[in-house]
This record gives structure tokens, C-alpha cells and sequence, in this order.
């Protein structure tokens, strides 16, 4: 017999080598099958590790090469560093003493202030997105794991890291949703468990991210009600309880608390829901095509059409409803970070719906399901490659662009503390330091600076608006650099 050659029966519990020294301890077969599933264990780790890095890569180098492509990461920073110095959480970019609690109810920035306060920067924020929607990658690859097996497990985890909303979402700098992606999971998750006092525990903390969440925990609730119906009743009418909480607290935050803090009284979103008087057809009409392909682009190269099977889908009616509702197009689209909440609820219908469709009478619908986890995870490697995480394989991510360089040198004009009304380019680069106002938009208070990007303006241009928003002042011009305008005011 040659060395290495293996004694005993193939099938059997243990097995031996023989080696120049004689037989070699005996080693159970189990435990390198233990050790195996050990290491799978940690398979969502990883990619949500991984995913982490690329994430915070892409938001910190847009941030370091000033490319914030909109307001809404100087409204976070202003209303978190507000927290973080024990203040009311203002956000003058809405208006000079804006209590943001007017606009949206999400107390859950606080979380953030401890860590702001540490590290007084924009890029708290965009690490604490980063991690938070990377978390969100463990729940969904443990679920799939632990339903379809380790392959398929992984392949739905990347799928999901990869999918076009949550790219979208880490491509819009900083937003308050980063908290929901990763609870609207877990709760999704513990549904897939059947831990239901758990995934009502996880779904519950939304009430707290923003308002209108309040209907998908509802639709969690509902979700759990449907499962438990038969099964276990009291579970079910605990959940439909947990439902109902849901939807109160969305019509106590829209109708009391958020009038409460608003100037006007009400809830300023109410007006996105009205048609103009001119626009063809009904509200939901409006945009049909848009609305349509937002559809497709949810459910085709994430699942398959295949989450169709899933009561799952309930979820995404709520986030559906209002913004298909909504006049302003920006809602309809799959653009900016709308559609990242709810990335995590098709991906998990689709790994709700594979078992069953896996034990088909049909033998084709059997062998789709099979292939899906890897059809998807090809899907959404193919869209990356024009996505925002194919950046992260460019040099150029990590090189400062001629603007940011500009941007740099002009903005250092301005000293700490300086009131500043800005239009979208500076407000990231100042709100760390300055009191930034939003341009046009300073309820009569006058601004010590100026600061505007635009390459294709002219001096005179911007003086003239500053005389005509702020005719009680003078400003001359101090600074001129690739774009970027910077007025000082001398009276």
C-alpha cells in the first residue's frame, strides 16, 4: 500500500492515513463537515465587510472631490451637529431657525450626535450610511443561507450588495433612510425564521426614522398576521395590533406632531399629493411610463418577477403608494436613495418564494428557481459595471479633481463661523464650520459670504442678484476659482 492511501471504509464515520511513522490518529469525518459550516457562518460577514468598504470608498471620495449632488447632506449635518451640541435640531439650509421636526420626524439622528461630536465632519455621516446599509447585507445572505444553502446564500447577499437602489442611495451622499434598510431586514428576516416577536421587535424602531415608515411597519405587522393566522392566533392578533400602531402613528406624526413644529402648521408634503389643475388624466397617471418602469426595475433584475409569489411584496406598497401619488417626478424614478428601503424587501421575497417554487409541478418553474440566485447576481454584476461602485476600480476616485482643488482654495476664504448662503456645490465643504444658508433662501438675514459654483457665471451676474436679494448690503468679489464665486459682504 502507498503512503497516504486512505483504510477503512469511504462511508464510514472515521478515517486513517498510513504514513512513514505508521497509522496517523484518526480523525472523524463530522468534524471537517463542522468545521465547514463554521466557516459558511461567516460568509454574510464578509460580503457586508466588503460591501462596507466599497460603500464608504464611494461616498467619501464624491465627498473629498465635492461632488454632493444635492442640499440634503448639509440639512443632516446641521440638524446632527445640532444634537450633538444638546440644541434643537435646526437646519438653517430650510430656512433661518428651521426646526427640521417640521419637515420630516426622524429623532433617530440622534444616534449619530455621540459620534459627531468625536469627529465634527461630514464624513461621520457618510461612514455611519456605509456601515449601516453594509449591516443590512447579513440578514438578507443569513436568510438566503440558511433557505437555499451556502451558494445561493452568497450569490442573493452579493445580489443584494450589488442592486441598483442600494448603489443609488450610497451615491446620494447622506440620508436618513440608512437607518431603515438594515431594520426592515432583520424584521424580514425573523419573519423568514419564524421568530415573529422578533421581527415585530426590529420593524417597530421605523416609527422613528421618518414618518411615513410608520405604514410599512404596518405592512410588516400584516405580513406576520398572515403567517400566524392559522397557526398561532394570538401571535397574529398581536401583530395586526402592531399593524394598527403602525398606521396611527403616521397620521399622529403628519397631523400633530410634525404642524407642531412647522412654521405653516401643517404638513408640507401634503401638496405633493395635488395635481396641477392642467395635468392629463388622474394623479396616478401622471408619469404612468416612469412609474411602470420603476416596477420592472424592481422586480425583473432583482428576483425574476419570481417575489411575486411572496406576500413579502405588501411591503413596498406603502413606499409604492406615496410616491407614485406624488406630482413631482423625482418620486417616480430610480433615481437618488428612494428605492433603497426597499431592495431588502424583494430580495427577501424572492428567497421566501424560492423554496415553494422549487417543488413545482412545473418542471421548468423548479429549474428557474434553482438558477435564480445565480441569474440575479449575474444581473446585478452587469448593471454595476455603470453603477456607482465601479468607481471604486478607477484611479481617478482617489485623484482631487480640478474643481475640488479650486473649491478648496476658495472656500478657505471664508473664516470659521461666518453666516454663508451658498447654492449645492459648498454646502458640504462649509456646514461643518459656518452658519450655511440655502441661496435665495435667508428670510431676510444678511449673509457675511456668498459662495456660488458656476462656470458659466459672471461676476456682475452674481452681484447684481446679491443686490437684488439683499439690497441693504454691498458686496464686492474676493474670490474667482473654477467656478467657484465667493462674495464678501463690505456693508
Amino acid at each position: 500500500m502507498t503512503y497516504g492511501a486512505a483504510v477503512g471504509d469511504r462511508s464510514g464515520e472515521t478515517s486513517q492515513e498510513i504514513g512513514p511513522l505508521g497509522p496517523a490518529t484518526p480523525r472523524p469525518r463530522l468534524f471537517g463537515k463542522l468545521r465547514l459550516r463554521v466557516s459558511a457562518r461567516f460568509d454574510p460577514y464578509l460580503l457586508a465587510a466588503a460591501f462596507f468598504a466599497a460603500y464608504a470608498i464611494v461616498s467619501i471620495s464624491r465627498y473629498l472631490r465635492a461632488e454632493s449632488r444635492s442640499w440634503d447632506m448639509g440639512i443632516f449635518e446641521q440638524v446632527v451637529r445640532s444634537y450633538a451640541h444638546v440644541q434643537a435640531p435646526i437646519s438653517d439650509l430650510k430656512g433661518p431657525g428651521f426646526v427640521i421636526l417640521g419637515d420630516h420626524f426622524s429623532p433617530v439622528l440622534l444616534l449619530l450626535a455621540p459620534f459627531y461630536r468625536l469627529f465634527p465632519t461630514p464624513v461621520t455621516l457618510l461612514v455611519a450610511q456605509a456601515l449601516l446599509v453594509a449591516l443590512s447585507v447579513v440578514p438578507v445572505t443569513r436568510a438566503a443561507a440558511r433557505l437555499l444553502g451556502r451558494g445561493s446564500g452568497v450569490a442573493i447577499g452579493g445580489a443584494y450588495g450589488l442592486s441598483w437602489g442600494i448603489q443609488g442611495a450610497i451615491d446620494f451622499d447622506f440620508h436618513e433612510i440608512c437607518f431603515a434598510v438594515p431594520l426592515i431586514a432583520l424584521a424580514l428576516e425573523a419573519v423568514l425564521a419564524q421568530r415573529w416577536r422578533s421581527a415585530l421587535l426590529w420593524a417597530l424602531p421605523l416609527l422613528l426614522v421618518k414618518e411615513d415608515l410608520g405604514l410599512t411597519v404596518a405592512a410588516i405587522g400584516l405580513i406576520v398576521a398572515i403567517r400566524t393566522r392559522r397557526v398561532h392566533q394570538a401571535t397574529a392578533q398581536i401583530a395586526l395590533a402592531v399593524a394598527l400602531v403602525g398606521v396611527l402613528a403616521f397620521f399622529v406624526t403628519v397631523g400633530v406632531i410634525i404642524p407642531a413644529f412647522n412654521d405653516g402648521g401643517g404638513y408640507d408634503y401634503w401638496a405633493k399629493l395635488e395635481p396641477e389643475e392642467n395635468a392629463p388624466g388622474g394623479a396616478l397617471l401622471n408619469g404612468a411610463g416612469d412609474k411602470l418602469r420603476t416596477l420592472l426595475w424592481l422586480l425583473v433584475p432583482t428576483s425574476g418577477l419570481l417575489a411575486l409569489r411572496s406576500p413579502f411584496l405588501i411591503a413596498i406598497v406603502p413606499t409604492l403608494a406615496w410616491r407614485f401619488a406624488s406630482q413631482d417626478e423625482n418620486h417616480w424614478g430610480v433615481f437618488w436613495h428612494y428605492d433603497a428601503i426597499l431592495m431588502p424587501i424583494v430580495f427577501l421575497a424572492l428567497v421566501d418564494a424560492i423554496p415553494r417554487t422549487r417543488v413545482s409541478l412545473r418542471p421548468w418553474l423548479r429549474a428557474y428557481a434553482y438558477h435564480l440566485p445565480v441569474a440575479v447576481l449575474a444581473a446585478a454584476l452587469a448593471l454595476t459595471t455603470t453603477r456607482p461602485l465601479a468607481s471604486v476600480f478607477e484611479v481617478a476616485t482617489y485623484k482631487p479633481t480640478p474643481a475640488s482643488k479650486a473649491g478648496a482654495r476658495a472656500l478657505a476664504a471664508i473664516p470659521d463661523g461666518a453666516t454663508v448662503e451658498v447654492n449645492v456645490r459648498p454646502i458640504s465643504q462649509l456646514t461643518r464650520r459656518c452658519r450655511v444658508l440655502w441661496f435665495g433662501n435667508t428670510a431676510g438675514l444678511v449673509p457675511d459670504y456668498i459662495a456660488y459654483y458656476d462656470q458659466a457665471l459672471t461676476a456682475d451676474t452674481l452681484i447684481e442678484w446679491a443686490k437684488q436679494m439683499h439690497p441693504s448690503a454691498t458686496y464686492k468679489l474676493k474670490v474667482h476659482d473654477t467656478g467657484y464665486w465667493i462674495l464678501q459682504r463690505t456693508r
